[in-house]
């Protein structure tokens, strides 16, 4: 009789390796399938969808042709007529000529545009094509997702073609060359080729080294005194002997590290707080790599504003607690506020937002890559590695600016040959991170494309949120010039707010808007009643003037909303030990 245990015993590891080849073959004939889609190469060639949007522009054009050919024979003859008046003046002739500029540009300053032929020519011709190029655009019939791409693209070039930007039409590169005897041309190649090589084809704005995270960014005093797998929270040191008895949560974006809200000694909101007697925590967000990629919003909710809202009042004994968000960190405050509400809980006891969207049906320029189509795209794009490189978020946020932060940086670097100058703002801006597919997914279909939150539609972590029950005072700040959350439409989520809301503006940017210390150049505007009229322009005209940043308008109200002073708390608890000194190791893992 034969014996079937040794054949069993044999076979089991057996069928187990073949069992573990064929799913590893599958997984690899799947990635390869993946890859090869079509749907993915496009992804990763187009993300945006440009090429598609650009494909509906060139029907257009050729459907109407008679307009396409007025346009072009226009442009034409413009640039024959700019051609002969720049002859003509080449020979000091004053002719005008036929396209029409701006009395005032601080790019033309230099004389040598009005009084060189030739650079005088240029700049004719640069904006002719301009003016062509928008008419052309304006002209073609597209769907709104289409359009706003084309007009995207359009105002691309068109601060692409800025005679500046090109060595053959740039007299600051001729006049720096000339000036260092032929180095500037040769250390501008060399900054060219590194920038292609090293920093993926973007021109360098800031230099490596110049500021040092913990020491010259990111430098008020502080412990780390919570950590699990998503955030730290760092506790910073009383500067005043007594405290207001209410302290105060931040809650950054996790787009970049949380030191925006920290910068430079004298430019920091943080080290402002502290000063001024508030007992201050900082969220302080993990750089996600791979093995975060299933997280959700409602982890980003529980995992950290919520975990750090326990760890607050655990640490200090305080029954309330004042949050203050940024940007995306100030939409989840107000949707932790929300989800509060949904419990019955009221632990928070105001809150400050600084250019946030909460009703993101106006997202300004950020909706040429939040369209449906686009989000796809990125899903593909996302999904081999499980997150969104933070290359890929910084270029977005650059070419939003294109002016200031590439062709600016190009001209200087590329063709003067010039290091930029040490900027501590632009040295954040360049340490940036990575965003979980699972997260950013659901927060760009949620909040851009289903407006979930202003339509009070949004469930995170078991609850529906609602904007409108969260009754606590409010202090709302925009800017005039943001570009990422446009003041208007912070305007009409501020609307949505329960309670009392404080809606200021001020004249910055969405970064100058937070680093706003006090200045002869800073000025923001208020209204005396809390009612917010439907029209954000209606607002405005009536909003008062005043001359200062809007720091010094926050500071009081926040004083009126932390309570009475005290002894400072310890720092950390049995429960919360100290962990590290901040800035702590998230923020400085890449």
């Amino acid at each position: 009789m034969t014996s079937t245990g040794p054949v069993t015993d044999t076979e089991g590891p057996t069928q187990e390796r073949a069992r573990g080849i064929l799913e590893e073959t599958v997984g690899v004939v799947n990635a390869v399938r993946d890859r090869l889609d079509p749907r993915s190469v496009a992804a990763r060639v187009d993300p945006v969808g440009f090429g598609s949007a650009l494909a509906g522009a060139v029907r257009s054009a050729v459907s109407h042709p008679r307009t396409s050919a007025r346009i072009g024979l226009g442009w034409g003859l413009d640039t024959v007529r700019a051609s002969g008046v720049s002859a003509v003046r080449a020979v000091g002739g004053t002719a005008k000529g036929p396209a029409v500029l701006p009395e005032s540009d601080r790019a033309y300053a230099d004389p040598v545009w009005e009084e060189n032929a030739w650079y005088w020519l240029c700049r004719q011709q640069s904006a002719l094509f301009c003016a062509r190029l928008r008419e052309l655009a304006g002209a073609v019939e597209l769907d709104p997702v289409a359009q706003r791409k084309i007009d995207f693209l359009v105002a691309q070039i068109v601060e692409a073609a800025a005679p500046a930007n090109w060595p053959v039409s740039s007299p600051a590169m001729v006049q720096s060359a000339f000036r260092t005897g032929g180095r500037s041309l040769a250390r501008g190649l060399r900054n060219a080729v590194r920038d292609i090589t090293q920093n993926g084809g973007m021109p360098r704005q800031f230099v490596p080294g110049a500021y040092a995270v913990g020491e010259t960014l990111a430098a008020t005093p502080g412990t780390v005194v919570f950590r699990n797998r998503l955030v730290e929270l760092i506790q910073y040191a009383p500067q005043t002997p007594t405290v207001h008895e209410i302290p105060l949560l931040m809650s950054p974006p996790w787009i970049n590290k949380y030191y925006i809200m920290d910068l430079a000694p004298q430019r920091s909101l943080v080290e402002r707080a502290v000063q001024d007697g508030h007992t201050v925590f900082m969220i302080s967000y993990r750089d996600p790599d791979e093995s975060l990629r299933e997280l959700t919003m409602s982890d980003y909710l529980r995992e950290g504003l919520l975990a750090a809202l326990d760890a607050v009042q655990e640490i200090t004994g305080a029954p309330k607690v004042n949050v203050a968000g940024l940007c995306l960190g100030g939409t989840m405050a107000a949707a932790a506020l929300a989800w509060l509400a949904a419990r019955g809980d009221e632990r928070v006891n105001s809150l400050t937002l600084m250019n946030t969207l909460l009703d993101f049906s106006r997202p300004g320029l950020l909706g040429v890559f939040t369209d449906e189509a686009t989000v796809d795209r990125l899903e593909r794009v996302m999904r081999k590695d499980g997150y969104l490189p933070a290359a890929s978020m910084k270029r977005t946020f650059d070419l939003l600016r294109a002016t200031d932060l590439v062709w600016g940086y190009a001209g200087s670097g590329w063709l003067q040959g010039q290091d930029p100058a040490p900027f501590d703002m632009l040295t954040w801006n360049g340490d940036s991170t990575r965003m979980p597919a699972e997260m950013q997914t659901e927060y760009l279909r949620t909040c851009y494309l289903a407006n979930e939150l202003a339509e009070g539609k949004l469930e995170l972590a078991g609850e529906r949120l609602e904007l409108g029950a969260i009754t606590q005072d409010s202090y709302v700040i925009t800017a005039e010039r943001d570009h990422i959350a446009p003041w208007d439409s912070v305007y009409i989520g501020a609307r949505l707010l329960g309670g009392n809301v404080r809606f200021v503006l001020s004249n910055s940017g969405h970064i100058a808007g937070v680093v706003n210390p006090p200045s002869a150049k800073s000025r923001h505007w208020f209204a005396d009643s809390s009612e917010l009229p439907e029209r954000a322009q209606d607002w405005r005209d009536d909003a008062v003037e005043r001359r200062a940043s809007w720091w010094e308008d926050w500071t009081p109200w926040i004083a009126e909303h932390a309570g009475e002073m005290r002894t400072p708390p310890a720092t950390g608890s049995a429960a919360h030990p100290r962990l590290v000194e901040a800035p702590g190791t998230y923020v400085l893992r890449g």
